[in-house]
């Protein structure tokens, strides 16, 4: 296990992020603001996905009623997202929203920033700074040029000095780019400047074959030197696509423990059965199992039962047939066609 990084936890709804919390996996609504059915729908598959926290964009008074019937359809916290309004974030409190995803140099003077951080305050509601590289205050890239990483960090950390400046410290923070080196770097920075929790993740990632690799380059660096306390893999696709992504970093890194780790070989010219196939076909079957098991789908004998001794249950294919082994200790021989219908039957035991 990682050490991570002792940042400070803050409330989100009726979870909390930071310190030695679960690191929470989230997502953001693509519906349109007003089409309310469409994204408390798409809110209910986040959940059953596994979402722990759904953002939703509030570019209107209009879109504020999604708030409260979100909030009245899910259980996970609902976080607001702001822009230039500050009037928005406050009625946003006002519904009762969980979080408020803010950027305090756009909302306009300094007795706007203060009013949201004191009903944020009063109610008890975190905010998220969110800093990307197209956000970066004028005069900061006048100073470095471009939104570098230090660029970067240090509008986050002048958000943070706004909000600091009338008591608000339930801070998150986020510094994305579409850049993973920059991305990684900002994090870095802003790591060891502050002890507030980190939003992580790589902005503008792209499509999902693409902006899944990107996040789990940069979202994987990052967990991997205790840095990150939620994340988001950020896709151009459906959400659940999202949620699906950042549980699987999260658990090739060993930092979510209530599901299954499938492990298979990418096969040989010694396979002899249709080994793409029965994988993903393990994959499907087990995608919402939640028992911390390791299970592995191998070719041959080869990479059977030996190399896979480390799993707790396992298949390995043989001609047209297969062998079901448990810690490397083979339990009884199938026919191909039955081999994932048995293995799921051993699972379901244990």
């Amino acid at each position: 296990m990682f050490e991570r990084r002792n940042a400070k936890k803050v409330k989100i709804g009726d979870i909390f992020i930071g310190g030695n919390e679960p690191i929470a996996v989230q997502s953001m609504l693509n519906r349109r603001s007003d089409d309310f059915e469409g994204s408390i729908a798409q809110a209910k598959a986040l959940e059953a996905a596994g979402c722990d926290i759904v953002r939703a964009a509030v570019p209107d008074m209009e879109a504020v009623e999604l708030i409260g019937r979100l909030k009245s359809s899910i259980s996970i916290p609902v976080v607001a997202d702001i822009h230039f309004d500050y009037r928005l974030a406050l009625e946003c409190v006002a519904a009762g929203v969980d979080k408020i995803r803010i950027n305090p140099g756009n909302i306009g003077s300094e007795d706007r920033v203060k009013a949201v951080a004191h009903a944020c305050r009063s109610a008890g509601i975190a905010i998220r700074i969110g800093v990307n590289s197209g956000s970066v205050e004028k005069e900061i890239l006048a100073k470095y040029g471009s939104p570098t990483p230090m660029a970067m960090a240090e509008s986050a950390l002048y958000h943070v000095s706004l909000l600091e400046k009338y008591d608000f410290d339930d801070i998150v923070i986020s510094i994305k780019s579409s850049n993973v080196q920059n991305t990684i770097q900002a994090y870095e920075i802003v790591s060891g400047m502050c002890d507030y929790p980190l939003h992580i993740g790589v902005t503008e990632a792209g499509t999902r074959h693409m902006g899944i690799i990107k996040s789990a380059a940069g979202i994987g660096s990052l967990l991997a030197h205790g840095i990150g306390d939620t994340i988001r893999v950020s896709l151009t696709d459906e959400p659940v696509e999202e949620i699906k992504a950042g549980i699987d970093i999260l658990k090739s890194l060993n930092l979510r423990k209530n599901c299954v780790e499938i492990v298979s070989c990418p096969t040989c010219g010694r396979t002899r059965i249709n080994m793409i196939e029965i994988a993903q076909q393990v994959t499907d079957a087990l995608s919402t199992c939640n028992k911390p098991l390791k299970v592995a789908v191998m070719g041959c004998a080869v990479n059977g039962p030996g190399e896979a001794r480390e799993a707790d249950i396992g298949i390995a294919g043989g001609d047209g047939c297969g062998l079901i082994f448990k810690k490397g200790e083979i339990i009884r021989k199938v026919a191909e066609e039955k081999l994932v219908e048995e293995l799921m039957n051993e699972i379901e035991k244990m």
